[in-house]
């Protein structure tokens, strides 16, 4: 196919994304199939979708980004045992560049980008526990993410009460309650089916989240820990999952306190009973 038949296929691929694993699956089996002749025009198709699909549409594709990093990832690992040049990975380059762009476009502000929120939190809390991207990044974006959701509901308030203000005035004057009030919602079988594709998606999650990366970068080294090199955050994909799970595990741990002496104590006074 030449590359504006490339383009109008993934674009019809990704207008019909949805949350299964078949439709997702399919969408990034084309994209890592046609990176090398045109990834960076399919790269644009998913950047063009997501800002201009609908709210559902645009979730659908942040989990398709988060399933095409699992393989591009995989890719560039193959290819670091083989000796071979991958080329995926760019993906990866892509994803991070854009980042920002994309969760505007996913999260719009307002009442409509309200849906995606809990979903695209989960997805990039999860790319910084793996280092898919640069945590520092992501940790910018999940402030930001709070910080606008808070913003969103005091402004969402504000339009209420000023909705309210005004639905009194008309009745009032037309002496007809409730004649005003009129919001523009999504239909039943929609909100069905965001909450079924909510309930596909948040599953898919919950069995990846304990899956730490695993690096192949020289598989005939000993596997026991003691003789494992130290590895750091800059090392990149060469960066040992025992150190990831490590740091993963050291930042969610508190400072020593009085509860910890507490506990030591406990302990203490159960063993010699």
């Amino acid at each position: 196919m030449d590359p504006f038949e490339v383009r109008m296929q993934f674009v019809q691929v990704l207008r019909k994304l949805n949350a299964s694993q078949t439709s997702i699956s399919k969408a990034v089996s084309f994209a890592l199939k046609y990176y090398k002749p045109c990834g960076e025009d399919l790269w644009d198709c998913i950047v063009e979708e997501c800002q201009k699909g609908s709210i559902n549409a645009r979730i659908n594709i942040l989990h398709f980004l988060d399933s095409l990093c699992d393989q591009s990832i995989k890719v560039r690992t193959a290819a670091q045992v083989t000796h071979s040049t991958g080329g995926n990975e760019q993906y990866l380059d892509y994803v991070a560049r854009d980042i920002q762009k994309i969760i505007d476009s996913v999260v719009p502000p307002g009442r409509e980008g309200l849906p995606n929120v809990v979903s695209t939190r989960q997805i990039l809390e999860r790319w910084r526990s793996m280092r898919t991207i640069d945590p520092d990044n992501l940790d910018q974006i999940l402030v930001r993410l709070s910080t606008r959701k808070r913003e969103d509901k005091d402004r969402e308030k504000d339009k209420e009460k000023e909705e309210k203000e005004k639905e009194k005035e008309k009745e009032k004057d037309t002496h007809s309650p409730g004649a005003s009030r009129k919001r523009t919602q999504l239909p039943k079988n929609e909100v069905l089916r965001r909450i079924e594709e909510d309930r596909e998606r948040h599953k898919r999650l919950r069995e990846r989240r304990w899956v730490q990366p695993i690096s192949f970068h020289n598989p005939g080294a000993q596997q026991l820990l003691t003789f494992m090199p130290f590895t750091e955050k800059g090392d990149g994909e060469f960066e040992l999952s025992i150190d990831i799970e490590f740091e993963n595990d050291w930042d969610a741990t508190s400072d020593w306190n009085e509860d910890d002496d507490e506990a030591c104590r406990e302990e203490n006074a159960l063993c010699l009973q």
